[in-house]
């Protein structure tokens, strides 16, 4: 089990991050434009630098939805590697079952 306060960090950064979004996609837009002066993209940059750290989607991570691992976690279960191979062997995933030749 991961410690409690890096899955309540995590949580955190996902609320932040949502809640900056739609300023950060229109800032990156004003800075992507062809259309827009050197002036706004430099005003664009600097709000962009002064948004929370947070607010970057990339600071999240990936985590097991029941263990709160954070390593090992395949994105298409949303479960860490242990917990697939247990959850699987109770046949509890659809369609996936242990590979025997």
């Amino acid at each position: 089990m991961a410690k409690t306060n890096m899955i309540e960090r995590d949580k955190r950064r996902l609320r932040t991050a949502k809640k900056y979004a739609a300023v950060r996609a229109k800032l990156k837009e004003t800075i992507r434009s062809p259309k827009s002066s050197p002036e706004e993209r430099a005003a664009a940059q600097v709000s962009l630098q002064q948004l929370p750290r947070d607010a970057s989607p990339t600071r999240q991570r990936k985590r097991c939805q029941i263990t709160g691992r954070s390593r090992g976690v395949y994105r298409k279960f949303g479960l860490a590697r242990t917990k697939i191979r247990e959850v699987a062997a109770r046949g509890e995933i659809p369609g996936l079952a242990k590979a025997s030749w």
